[in-house]
């Protein structure tokens, strides 16, 4: 059985581990390994996450069996018209297909409707195959974007949203 639970600062190194282990499958197809290890540097160093956690952004753990599997973080991004954003889903490779992503969006979907979300938007490569996953959740393409991040990277990505 797959058990949730908020996250918290003690779970920083498994959210790393994850990353670490998903990124390169899920990207390297997409984007060139020195922007991967630039991405994972930049996003998930401690004090990025240390400050995610001390700014409000909700982490959520995806567990078997003592084995955290995925996480989820999301966060109220625009206060005055009740949208949320997901800023990171992923979930270890080898879990794929056995429901823990889908697990993981339900809830958060859950999680914002009761904080009063209306809508919940995130962000995806736009070549990356996790946009089928969105659809599949009731996502819609709002728009699409090129972020620059720095060193040089951009991201090519569409801004998917769900009415809540």
């Amino acid at each position: 059985m797959i058990l949730l639970r908020k996250g918290k600062e003690e779970d920083i190194p498994s959210i790393q581990n994850i990353a670490n282990k998903t990124w390169p499958e899920a990207y390297s197809s997409i984007i060139s390994e020195e922007q991967i290890t630039y991405m994972l540097k930049k996003m998930y160093n401690r004090g990025e996450l240390l400050s995610q956690l001390e700014q409000g952004y909700a982490f959520l753990m995806a567990e078997q069996d003592g084995k955290d599997l995925g996480f989820a973080v999301f966060s109220n991004v625009d206060p005055a018209n009740h949208i949320f954003k997901l800023h990171k889903l992923y979930v270890l490779p080898e879990t794929h297909g056995q429901g823990v992503g889908k697990l993981l969006i339900n809830e958060v979907v859950n999680l914002v409707r009761r904080a009063g979300g209306v809508s919940l938007e995130l962000n995806v490569n736009r070549d990356n195959k996790a946009t089928a996953f969105y659809e599949r959740a009731g996502f819609t393409i709002k728009e699409t974007v090129d972020l620059d991040i720095g060193n040089g990277f951009l991201m090519n990505d569409y801004v998917m949203q769900k009415a809540l």
